[in-house]
């Protein structure tokens, strides 16, 4: 990106070149913070989603048992099958996005659902009301990873990572760092929120109050 140029062969100033970098460094952290804040939220307020995440980790320990030697760490192959653990993420994801949307330039003009646009203007699509759509996802406000199950929900409803050409660069990255935090954690602790009826604000992506002080439960057997 640095040493890309524009038409005119230039390349960006340094103005822009900062810009760039803080977008990535707050990009590369404060939204897989959110998510993974919000996990902790839900697993908290959900125990029967916590116990069924909790089991497909018992699960994967026993197959990991007989095909890992002790301590060795997982890879790709085991992440891939932490498929229940993904669909709580994404469920998670799409009742509170980290990203609440983002503007884009309309490219040409187009009509949309009986509204004009005309080419240059500015538009922005919002995760939030996409993702709380009843004819996109029925019972909306219901947390349920099954709507994740399949080929799940339809292109371009379920956006907080954006869609398109434009889709966030860190998505698999952001994927991994969630899944392994999961993993890690869940076969080690229980957890309970230590303030019932936490505010959520938005400064500017959405984050308890308080910050979610819990009280962590280590297991009996710890491995």
């Amino acid at each position: 990106m640095l040493q890309a140029t524009d038409e005119n062969g230039e390349h960006m100033n340094e103005l822009d070149m900062a810009d760039k970098i803080l977008d990535l460094l707050i990009g590369g952290h404060d939204t897989a913070s959110v998510a993974i804040t919000f996990i902790i939220k839900y697993l908290s307020e959900l125990p029967h989603i916590y116990n069924q995440v909790l089991e497909a980790y018992v699960w994967n320990k026993w197959r990991l048992q007989n095909s890992k030697k002790l301590g060795e760490l997982l890879n790709q192959e085991d992440i891939q099958k932490l498929k229940y653990s993904w669909n709580v993420a994404c469920e998670v994801m799409r009742l509170t996005p980290p990203l609440q949307g983002a503007f884009r330039e309309a490219l040409n003009d187009f009509v949309f659902n009986g509204f004009s646009f005309p080419k240059g203007w500015k538009l922005y699509w919002s995760a939030n009301s996409t993702h709380k759509n009843l004819e996109c996802f029925p019972k909306s406000e219901k947390f349920d990873p099954t709507r994740f199950e399949g080929n799940g929900p339809a292109p371009y409803t379920f956006v907080p990572f954006g869609g398109g050409p434009r889709m966030c660069p860190r998505k698999e990255y952001s994927r991994l760092e969630i899944l392994v935090f999961m993993h890690n954690v869940v076969k080690r602790f229980n957890w309970e929120k230590l303030i019932s009826n936490e505010k959520i604000i938005l400064d500017p992506m959405p984050m308890p109050a308080k910050g979610l002080p819990v009280r962590l439960i280590p297991h009996k057997h710890v491995d």
